[in-house]
């Protein structure tokens, strides 16, 4: 946490759910193979809210850190390989993480943008803003040796989104006992 004399912040925080070591390498070499390298500006991730408000950082970071310790890591998988036009993705499916975030946006109501207000399709980008063609063979070869699989999630983290490179906040690890 920031000292409290600290100017309060006003660039929106985002919030990921955090990988298992194995599956953030794994996702990491995806994206240094297949991303733009010029816009490859930060590790692979499960974005859970885009824009919370930065000058609620105490809350975020208390709401944040209370949800990581009540519950257990909840089972996730990757589902599928998902053609986003201009790039590829996995989609992540997680009934649990998506219990954990709907209690952080309810704990936020009032606060959300329209995007956060939505359910999101939680996936980990490993290629973004190319060329079609190259999004499509590349999801071709993606797909074709694609099972689907277990992918852990360890915590929560939080980012200051700075333009670019995002600033860390903090990142919670799952202790809790409670299942969702």
């Amino acid at each position: 946490m920031r000292d409290k004399a600290a100017a309060v912040r006003r660039e929106p925080i985002i919030m990921t759910a955090s990988m298992g070591p194995g599956d953030q390498a794994w996702a990491d070499g995806l994206r240094r193979t297949h991303f733009p390298p010029e816009r490859n500006v930060v590790a692979a991730h499960i974005t859970l809210f885009h824009h919370l408000p930065g000058h609620c950082e105490a809350e975020v970071v208390a709401r944040t850190r209370a949800l990581a310790a009540e519950f257990a890591a909840p089972p996730a998988q990757l589902s599928e390989v998902m053609h986003m036009g201009r790039g590829v993705a996995y989609r992540v499916h997680s009934p649990g993480m998506m219990a954990i975030r709907e209690m952080m946006a309810e704990g936020l109501h009032g606060l959300l943008t329209a995007q956060d207000q939505g359910v999101p399709r939680l996936h980990i980008t490993v290629q973004n803003k190319v060329e079609p063609a190259e999004a499509r063979a590349l999801y071709a070869d993606l797909a074709a040796g694609f099972s689907p699989r277990p992918l852990a999630m360890t915590g929560l983290a939080l980012h200051f989104y700075k333009g670019g490179p995002w600033e860390p906040i903090g990142n919670w690890a799952f202790r809790g006992r409670a299942r969702v």
